[in-house]
């Protein structure tokens, strides 16, 4: 049953487009077929229900169930996923690297899940209980997930405990159902209904890619477009997807009586495994020089299993053997929903009027999947052919590895561009500094051993950049000397290492006075913009810019709290002094990942007088140069996950495609592993980590290519002729030794 997953990965759909594969290779292989009854798993019997048509097709009109079944569990699954590093990144407020770790241990988990999914279906309950009992705990982790979403539902620790419990119960339902949803369906059909199978499995497949292309766009526009509890909506965009699930269940429990229902059959990979377990005890336990040697370790399973189940044990093991480089591919592939998600909001969204949402870029894989598998199949793959150049599936593999590296490469250079508008953190005995000059006159700022050596700051200017002070402690107390209208007046300040500020200077009754204040220099989420002023006014002020009240500032150069705003153009509503009078002043664009501060100077009847520094500098890079990494891994992936599975299948027996398929899942699994334990290990640069991805898959790439080179591919088919011919042979040997045994009884009698 385990063949006819069309388990969900990442936001790029890799295993549902495997399903497709992988469920059409299982056709040759369905109960009571030659490739069954040597000994291995015998079909339990089971009686087939006749079930109304669909239109007076051959197709059956409960895989109308199924499908819509697959279409509202893919969006409740993908749409989920879309926004979740955001959410672990602004709404549990966790570092990029703590956020893409657990992302990843997600991910993992969902691909070891489809083991215990398939066990249980197999060998206790069968595929529509396992069905029905899984999806009630997949809704459950959906709602529980949901809820920890609302702000009002306690505290931060009760939301990151609400997200985990939620997430883990998804894994289970998500990876427990898919062995069984797609094979489900197939045992719908009567089994002389094959053509009528493969195009069920085809609308089965669109069926995955219509929700997951539909989720990816549409949940983070839920997240980003909708406002609730004064924020990004993560409750609703959870909440849909969570819905869309419970759907799916009722639309599959509602077809209940016109489902054929096999029962449980018993699980190849179990007994594959305890063929192995077998064969590795009874070799230990004969491991000395006095016992005969086996031309094979698994020949000494010989005892208990029977010699076919052994010799497709081995075919398939000389495939597993290729597997193992094979995670390092998922590594980087998988990072498209963490490391370039996180790059895409640190650039520049706009398409003319239209705002991109940084998760939403994630799916331009899955539209280009649609576009890359039929170009490859009808034109790159016949046009090598003409060519005279053999593209073995090995050969492609290496080709997609090699693509997925070079994408890396091309999202190093696009994040060294991008960090070009990023301030970097200071150590932690430096602190960064701007001096902002509110006087009337231009000071000079002096301190001994910094950059501030007496330069001329004039009013208002906006500092072209922070200064590095070096400190000889965690913090320090430092004695800056300000010289103003030819009087020099003394400023004494403590900073604290690791952290940026801005020093006023301002008028005040002895002149000059000056204020410290502390500075956000982390680029602020989303794409949105940071916000702040400082009132330089004789009189207080409330403000509100759109929908953030930044409260009263204070007169004496109060500064407020930042707020952060999405992209977009800006007044700001004040209220002035006691009487209270309502202004309204513009701000101008507040773009993509700037910071700015404003300044008010003063007030008329009809206005206030603003001046406004930049902090931070706005996105310049624009999210369009991310395009081309996506071309490059996605085109990557037909290249191998496709063609991988094409390979697996056709190097091993037909009856080992549950064992191919389940250890092609652990190389998802561990190589969403691979990325926890760097995103958690090593502490880089991100475009550093880009390039060290790129090289292990050029290093592993290079691995796999002379591996490959010493594979010798097998006909299986040819194999199997010869089988024929042999066991042919064996039965005339063995008819002409009756022969012969009956002639020396007559002649003796």
């Amino acid at each position: 049953m385990f063949y006819n997953a069309g388990f969900g990965a990442s936001q790029s759909h890799i295993a549902e487009r495997r399903a497709a594969w992988i469920s059409l290779a299982a056709l040759k292989l369905q109960p009571g077929s030659s490739a069954e009854g040597k000994g291995r798993l015998a079909p339990a019997k089971w009686k087939r229900k006749t079930s109304k048509r669909l239109c007076g097709t051959n197709y059956p009109l409960s895989i109308a169930f199924i499908v819509v079944n697959e279409f509202c569990e893919r969006f409740s699954y993908y749409g989920m996923k879309a926004v979740l590093t955001l959410y672990f990144m602004n709404f549990l407020h966790w570092d990029k690297d703590l956020s893409t770790a657990v992302y990843h241990a997600f991910s993992s988990l969902c691909y070891f899940t489809p083991l215990f999914g398939a066990l249980i279906a197999d060998s206790f309950l069968g595929k529509f209980k396992t069905i029905i009992y899984l999806s009630i705990v997949y809704v459950t982790g959906h709602i529980i997930k949901s809820v920890g979403a609302i702000p009002t539902v306690g505290n931060q620790t009760m939301h990151a405990v609400l997200s985990m419990v939620g997430l883990v119960l998804i894994a289970l339902g998500t990876g427990g159902i898919k062995p069984c949803v797609a094979a489900f369906g197939g045992d719908q059909f009567e089994e002389k209904h094959v053509d009528e199978k493969r195009k069920f499995f085809s609308i089965f497949y669109l069926s995955i890619n219509a929700g997951s292309v539909i989720s990816t766009f549409v949940t983070p526009l839920l997240r980003g477009n909708v406002q609730c509890f004064g924020g990004d909506c993560y409750a609703l965009a959870f909440g849909v997807p969570a819905a869309l699930m419970a759907v799916a269940l009722v639309v599959f429990i509602a077809g209940s009586g016109m489902y054929k229902k096999r029962p449980p059959q018993g699980n190849i990979i179990v007994e594959v495994c305890k063929c192995v377990g077998f064969a590795v005890n009874n070799r230990w336990k004969h491991r000395f020089s006095h016992f005969p040697k086996r031309q094979h370790w698994l020949d000494w399973a010989e005892e208990k299993y029977q010699k076919p189940l052994i010799t497709e044990i081995k075919m398939v093991s000389r495939v597993l053997l290729l597997y193992i480089p094979l995670p390092m591919f998922w590594a980087l592939f998988d990072q498209q929903g963490t490391r370039w998600t996180l790059q895409a909001a640190r650039m520049s969204m706009d398409f003319g009027g239209f705002v991109l949402e940084p998760d939403q870029m994630q799916t331009l894989n899955a539209l280009l999947i649609l576009v890359f598998i039929p170009v490859f199949d009808m034109g790159l793959y016949p046009l090598v052919g003409l060519c005279n150049i053999k593209f073995t599936p090995l050969k492609r593999m290496a080709t997609g590895m090699v693509l997925a590296a070079i994408a890396f490469a091309a999202a190093a250079l696009v994040e060294i561009k991008v960090n070009e508008t990023v301030i970097p953190a200071p150590a932690a005995r430096e602190s960064l500094l701007q001096i902002l000059n509110l006087a009337e006159d231009s000071v000079h700022a002096h301190l001994p051993g910094s950059a501030f050596s007496g330069d001329p700051i004039h009013p208002f200017q906006d500092p072209l950049e922070y200064q590095t002070l070096k400190l000889n402690a965690d913090s320090e107390t430092l004695n800056f000397t300000v010289m103003y209208k030819q009087a020099m007046f003394p400023c004494s300040q403590h900073f604290t290492g690791g952290k940026a500020y801005s020093l006023v200077l301002y008028n005040d009754s002895t002149g000059l006075a000056c204020k410290l204040m502390q500075d956000e220099i982390q680029k602020p989420a989303n794409g949105q913009a940071a916000l702040r002023f400082i009132n330089g006014h004789s009189e207080n002020v409330n403000i509100t810019v759109g929908e953030e009240d930044f409260g009263a500032v204070l007169t004496g150069c109060d500064v407020s709290p930042y707020r952060t705003l999405k992209r977009g153009e800006y007044s700001a509503k004040m209220k002035v002094g006691l009487s209270g009078t309502s202004l309204d002043v513009g701000l101008g664009l507040l773009d993509f990942g700037a910071s700015y501060t404003v300044i008010i100077t003063g007030t008329s009847a009809t206005t206030a007088y603003i001046n406004t520094t930049q902090d931070i500098l706005a996105n310049s890079l624009h999210i369009g140069w991310q395009v081309p990494q996506y071309v490059l891994i996605t085109a990557g992936e037909v290249l191998f996950s496709i063609t991988g599975l094409e390979f697996s299948y056709s190097q091993a027996p037909a009856s080992m495609k549950a064992v191919l398929q389940a250890a092609w899942l652990m190389t998802v699994a561990f190589g969403n592993v691979i990325v926890l334990i760097v995103a958690q290990g090593a502490v880089l640069e991100q475009w550093v980590e880009f390039v060290l991805f790129s090289c292990l898959l050029f290093g592993v790439c290079i691995i796999f290519s002379i591996m490959a080179y010493f594979y010798t591919y097998v006909d299986l088919e040819e194999l199997a002729a010869q089988d024929k011919r042999e066991d042919e042979e064996k039965a005339k040997r063995k008819e002409k030794e009756l022969g012969y045994q009956e002639l020396d009884a007559f002649i003796n009698s």
